[in-house]
């Protein structure tokens, strides 16, 4: 009698386990709740991440705009427009490229281990503009290292920029916070660097086309 007593206490005690051990199962999934929810916060990060890819990509595709792609007698020059720093010098280029103003323009003026200068549509010798009124400075403190991109003006006037511009050979510090900074090479400075030299050059290299946004 005793040992039935005994049996019948010890499956008393095995019950409430049991019942517990069900509550913490998920027989649907085969996970414990914990795991299900590991299961479900490992998904919430694959949709994080991706939802960051489309993003990126989505940065990465309007960032597209915002270039200037220059196809020279020596090859092909990609500039990053500053529209961050320099919203309307940025427009002015892009708007000047879609007419193509810039279509056959020489690098007029060309000095080694400083800068390569372009963009006078109208003349071609670096006297010209465009018909287009000159802009206001947009001053940065983005220096003026190699690759930089800055709007020429003329001779002491801040707000005289136009349709000209010139990209860096070199670093050139005393050109900071006087000119304004429209954009900066992503690719091609290997092309800039084979510019031919001269103020101006005898034969001077070309901007075959100026094209927007690619």
């Amino acid at each position: 009698m005793r040992i039935l007593k005994t049996i019948a206490f010890l499956c008393a005690l095995a019950l409430p386990a049991a019942a517990l051990a069900q509550q913490n199962y998920d027989p649907w999934r085969g996970t414990t709740p914990e795991a299900k929810s590991d299961t479900k916060a490992k998904t919430n990060t694959k949709t994080d991440a991706k939802t960051k890819s489309e993003k990126k990509t989505a940065q990465t595709k309007s960032g597209g705009a915002n270039t200037l792609t220059l196809e020279t007698t020596k090859g092909k020059i990609v500039i990053r427009l500053r529209t961050d720093l320099a919203p309307n010098h940025a427009k002015r280029l892009q708007q000047l490229a879609s007419e193509g103003f810039y279509n056959n323009v020489p690098f007029h003026r060309v000095i080694a281990g400083f800068m390569a200068q372009t963009g006078d549509g109208q003349n071609g010798d670096g006297t010209g503009g465009s018909k287009y009124p000159d802009l206001k400075a947009e001053f940065s403190n983005v220096p003026f290292r190699r690759g930089i991109v800055g709007m020429a003006r003329k001779g002491g006037d801040n707000n005289s920029a136009n349709s000209q511009f010139f990209i860096m050979l070199d670093e050139q510090s005393s050109l900071n916070g006087q000119y304004t900074v429209v954009g900066e090479v992503t690719s091609g400075m290997n092309v800039v660097d084979k510019i031919n030299k001269g103020e101006p050059p005898r034969t001077p290299d070309r901007i075959l086309k100026a094209i927007p946004g690619q």
